[in-house]
């Protein structure tokens, strides 16, 4: 007579104790995203927060495909430009990286060259005479491995990706792993970590563009900026750095205090016509500080705000200069300054210039650097 009850009851608890676990603490979402170019099927991974907030990976280019936050009145948007399958992500018309993780040397290299050890090594150019963000097919277009790694307090999604020795040019098998954790105070982070074999340089970061007020809602000219940097480097008429350090006091490039970011994106200087607006790497001051702002962004209407952590040296401004209205995604079509790019990393062309921190990594040696964007409403 009392083992139907028991079973019922046992039962009944199972549920319960489902039904009490927070849908952030199970196990990640995954569904199909598409196939790739190879053939190969691409997946989407979603982690979701007890607040709600909701960010989607896909492994094709560790891309961060959309990130869901509320504004002043707890409605939830997108706030990041992408695509709703991997064809737009894939398709050789999109050269602008949209959410990707970028590798193994994001920004650029003068000519595509670097020397190491002696030895000069070139990287495909794909960008007029240089080479922009690891090559023809940087990690952007490389399928990753994905795992779930969520624990009872936070989801989270682990990549990884072998890059054997030669490709793009660049020398020995590296070894990347990237960790996204989803937080309860509506922040993403990002752990990057890797190893080689043989000595490389690296330079990994995430190529998310930002519209606050969501996609398709016009440009960031109204969006306000704080960059905790007192100094920029400089770029010639290539976008290469010049290995100087300027001051951005007394210039357009000055946003150590909230500044709107059209405010004077259009004033008559030299490096803004070079970069058709706000495309440079400011020279952070934190110190690698993670319990410091790098970047703080706020949008007016929606008062959603947008904070940047990281231990990188620098970041890079962009103001989305080379969206034209031809690229079409979620929110429509995006157009001359719709978001805003900014990238954590060590500074373009670094192995380039012996005064730059230096990018490179040895065997025995293993990299790792944390960026954390933090998303909140004022």
């Amino acid at each position: 007579m009392l083992e139907k009850p028991l079973t019922f009851l046992s039962l009944s608890i199972s549920l319960l104790t489902i039904a009490a676990t927070p849908q952030w603490a199970q196990k990640l979402q995954q569904r199909p995203f598409g196939k790739a170019p190879d053939g190969q099927a691409v997946s989407l991974y979603t982690l979701r927060n007890a607040s709600g907030m909701e960010v989607t990976i896909t492994n094709y280019g560790g891309t961060i495909t959309s990130v869901k936050v509320p504004d002043k009145n707890k409605n939830f948007g997108d706030v990041v430009l992408g695509f709703d399958n991997v064809d737009g992500y894939a398709a050789k018309e999109n050269t602008s990286y949209f959410g990707a993780t970028i590798g193994r040397y994001g920004n650029r290299l003068a000519h595509g060259k670097f020397t190491l050890n002696g030895h000069t090594y070139q990287v495909p150019t794909n960008d007029g005479p240089n080479s922009l963000h690891g090559g023809t097919i940087g990690f952007n277009r490389r399928i990753w491995q994905a795992k779930d790694v969520s624990t009872a307090n936070a989801p989270a999604l682990e990549l990884h990706y072998l890059s054997p020795d030669g490709e793009q040019g660049f020398p020995g098998n590296l070894n990347v792993t990237i960790r996204y954790t989803l937080g309860k105070g509506n922040d993403l982070r990002i752990d990057y970590s890797a190893t080689t074999d043989k000595d490389t340089v690296l330079n990994l970061t995430n190529h998310s563009y930002f519209n606050l007020a969501g996609p398709g809602s016009g440009t960031v000219l109204n969006h306000s900026l704080m960059l905790a940097a007192d100094q920029f480097t400089p770029v010639d008429a290539t976008l290469i750095p010049t290995g100087k350090l300027q001051s951005v006091a007394g210039t357009p490039f000055d946003f150590r205090k909230l500044t709107r970011i059209g405010e004077r994106i259009d004033q008559n200087n030299e490096q803004l016509k070079l970069g058709k607006g706000y495309d440079h790497n400011f020279v952070l001051n934190t110190g690698g500080s993670l319990s410091k702002a790098a970047a703080r962004v706020e949008e007016p209407t929606t008062g959603r705000v947008l904070e940047v952590f990281t231990d990188q040296p620098g970041i890079q401004f962009y103001t989305g200069n080379f969206l034209n209205g031809q690229t079409k995604g979620i929110g429509g079509a995006y157009q001359f300054r719709s978001a805003l790019c900014l990238e954590t990393q060590h500074f373009p062309d670094s192995p380039n210039h012996p005064n730059f921190p230096s990018t490179e990594l040895k065997p025995g040696q293993q990299f790792h650097s944390t960026t954390i964007y933090r998303f909140s409403t004022k």
